[in-house]
């Protein structure tokens, strides 16, 4: 991994800086530790990577609190690399939110950790954080924050993505599949569900690049408009389309859907979009979504949740509630969810896909069908990660060595929280019915023979 602009220190460690990655990282360690004056602490089993502090300030960089927007910090910044098996890293992290202290333990720590050198060399320039004003969620803002995050570059995404370009979790029918064919199989799964005729007129709810609104155009005759916030997808989806010669079928725009006309369209689909929505706003997203989809239509919301179980405050031994100052102390401490905030989706949330789909029904909408693709995502992440890590070099000329850095990271423990089940990704088909009638069929078979 590369280090641009950051210096190695010849000066020796202090016996404090030492010391203090043995008692915060105990045995047993699939890593070791390299400090910048070339001494090391060695892994005590088989490592999977190495932990490479690059001058005598880093450690106290990466263990301020909020330890998951440090951490994630010093990686992106060069204060410390990690190289070897990134996925692996994640034991850092799972080290300390697993650990419990003693009072004399982590008095020890704390002295420690206040003898560490602080200053340290100036940061990398390059990408650096979110910086969004005004109310959140407002039209302004939403666009700022969806700039932010797809307007990195089109050449960078390109790097990485499929041929297709889709910025969300393919459909695998074996371990073994390429990126493109799953892909490509998940646009038609996603067609299928929604029973696409030709005429038909589909909406395209944060279309990213056009992908699928193209694919729909020329593989099910349906006449397509898809809206983003993001000024370089839709550009590129621009262009794209006039390539193509599909202009009298499908038509890009840069606009938010709050503010599209509500003439009824007979097909509504929305992919990878309802995570920048927000919690408080998910009334005001299903009841417009109802209101653009004529009777007997469908909308089908894709959509990463997470588990309903992690927003209930955990219990303690016999069942009691940790107290308040715990609980407190441990968000203050790990900070789960800041790094993404501030470097990738800022103002994303995520929820449970039971309370999306309640908001759906209380809008108008009757569920007909949920499906979980989280092992999906998985895959799909870690062909991502790969995909730019053989691409490195092209990544960093298209964007800088930050941006690369911040998505192998991101994309690292994304796949990481899909495996272990922390989070998922599901596509629910919601239909409006017309006089009770959904017009669907009595069972899923169209889904998988194309019927």
């Amino acid at each position: 991994m590369s280090t641009r602009g950051i210096a190695l220190s010849a000066k020796p460690a202090p016996r404090g800086v030492v010391g203090f990655p043995q008692d915060l990282f105990p045995a047993p360690r699939a890593y070791s530790v390299e400090l910048w004056d070339g001494s090391e602490l060695p892994a005590t089993e088989a490592a999977k990577f190495r932990l490479v502090l690059q001058h005598p300030a880093a450690l106290r960089r990466m263990i301020t609190p909020p330890l998951e927007l440090s951490l994630g910090e010093a990686y992106i910044y060069g204060d410390m690399d990690i190289r070897g098996d990134l996925f692996s890293a994640d034991q850092l992290i799972d080290q300390l939110a697993g650990r419990t202290f003693t009072a004399g333990e982590a008095l020890r720590l704390l002295r420690q950790a206040l003898a560490l050198p602080t200053g340290g060399p100036p940061r990398a320039v390059g990408r650096g954080p979110a910086r969004l004003y005004g109310r959140r969620h407002s039209r302004v803002r939403d666009r700022a924050a969806i700039q932010f995050h797809y307007d990195v570059g089109n050449d960078f995404y390109s790097l990485w993505l499929d041929r297709n370009l889709q910025y969300s979790c393919a459909y695998f029918a074996a371990d073994s599949d390429d990126l493109d064919t799953a892909q490509v199989r998940k646009m038609d799964h996603l067609c299928r569900k929604l029973r696409l005729q030709p005429g038909e007129r589909l909406l395209d709810i944060g279309c990213g690049w056009g992908g699928l609104a193209l694919h729909a155009a020329q593989h099910y005759g349906v006449q397509v408009l898809g809206v983003t916030l993001s000024q370089q997808q839709w550009a590129h989806a621009e262009s794209w389309v006039e390539r193509l010669g599909l202009r009298h079928r499908v038509r890009f725009e840069l606009k938010d859907y709050r503010d599209l006309q509500e003439v009824p369209f007979d097909k509504v689909v929305s992919i990878g979009m309802f995570e920048h929505v927000g919690r408080d706003h998910l009334p005001e997203y299903f009841a417009k979504a109802h209101r653009l989809v004529g009777p007997g239509g469908l909308f089908l919301n894709h959509g990463i949740s997470r588990r309903a179980a992690l927003d209930r405050i955990p219990l303690g031994p016999q069942g009691s509630r940790p107290p308040a100052w715990r609980r407190w102390t441990e968000a203050w401490l790990l900070g789960p969810g800041s790094f993404s905030q501030r470097y990738v989706f800022p103002d994303g949330e995520l929820v449970p896909v039971s309370q999306a789909n309640l908001a759906a029904e209380k809008a108008g909408f009757e569920v007909r069908d949920v499906e979980n693709l989280r092992e999906h995502y998985a895959l799909t992440l870690r062909r991502w990660v790969g995909r730019l890590e053989a691409r490195g070099e092209d990544a960093r000329r298209a964007s800088d060595e930050i941006t690369f850095r911040t998505w192998r990271l991101f994309l690292a423990a994304a796949a990481l929280g899909f495996e272990r089940g922390q989070i998922s990704v599901n596509q629910t088909l919601l239909s409006k019915p017309d006089r009770g009638q959904a017009r669907l069929p009595l069972t899923r078979a169209h889904l998988y023979s194309g019927g």
